[in-house]
């Protein structure tokens, strides 16, 4: 039963991951402007739900960018000139060119994604926990790789998602197999949340209020087994975040005051804590 779990995780992670980098790249912009509509080479982005759905891939034709051509003869310049007249200079014509693939690299998304759902599966097993989970990660996954390439965690991501764990948790907490609480889950995430919430208001410079957010989902779902998961789960996230800040000082690509994203490193903690405290259990 377990390896069938895993081997559907799987392919769940990597159906879901080959959608994410699509989404990646229309929400990877700065805070205040919209979402990207267009491919890196300006063609619109359409399909299902907006264009939101698909792959990164560009579909527009090919079709060769061929210059206007002067006349043959422009014939004898016009009477009472002294200059000639000037001849028509070549123009573009418009076109399109095929943009193949932008965004994240979708092959290594679609690994990730499904390494992370089968790992969650192999940890969680046939509890109806493992649903929650299994439908947030792609999520997860998708804000990583939008706050790695713009340092933002968009709302329309963590609050949706903050509020969904905790729905898909609450229906899970009557099943017999459950193996949390939902009453230490919803705890979890305002504590979490709010130990973040006062870590912003101390440094602000080096955390945005978009971790904040993120951290009310990631507090729930660690929660859900209790709170050395909570507190575990947000210490690892802080602790990796310090080793990569600390890498790039090494290696000189950054200096102490730069700016790194978080939320990737949140999420790798979250998920640390996450596969212990559901291995554990009985």
């Amino acid at each position: 039963m377990r390896v069938l779990l895993i081997v559907l995780a799987a392919l769940w992670g990597t159906g879901t991951g080959l959608l994410v980098p699509r989404a990646a790249h229309r929400l990877s912009v700065e805070a205040e402007q919209p979402w990207r509509a267009h491919c890196p080479g300006g063609h619109p982005i359409t399909g299902t739900f907006g264009g939101w759905i698909g792959r990164a891939r560009c579909t527009a034709p090919t079709t060769p960018q061929r210059p206007t051509p002067a006349p043959a003869n422009p014939g004898p310049p016009a009477p009472h000139t002294t200059q000639p007249q000037p001849q028509p200079q070549p123009q573009p014509q418009p076109s399109t060119s095929n943009c193949s693939t932008y965004g994240p690299h979708t092959p290594r998304t679609a690994a990730a994604t499904a390494l992370v759902c089968a790992a969650l599966a192999a940890a969680t097993g046939p509890r109806p926990e493992a649903a929650a989970w299994l439908l947030a990660a792609p999520v997860g996954v998708l804000l990583a790789l939008v706050d790695l390439r713009v340092h933002r965690l968009p709302d329309v991501l963590t609050l949706p998602l903050a509020a969904a764990t905790a729905a898909l948790l609450g229906l899970a907490a009557p099943l017999p197999a459950a193996g949390g609480s939902w009453t230490t889950a919803l705890l979890g995430g305002l504590a979490l949340s709010a130990a973040y919430f006062v870590l912003f208001l101390v440094n602000p410079s080096g955390m945005g209020f978009g971790d904040v957010k993120l951290a009310l989902a990631l507090g729930t779902a660690l929660g859900w087994y209790g709170w050395p998961i909570v507190v575990m789960g947000g210490l690892a996230g802080l602790l990796y975040g310090a080793l990569y800040g600390l890498g790039l000082v090494a290696l000189r690509k950054a200096g102490r005051r730069s700016a790194i994203p978080l939320g990737p490193f949140m999420l790798g903690g979250a998920l640390t804590a996450l596969l212990l405290g559901a291995a554990t259990l009985p």
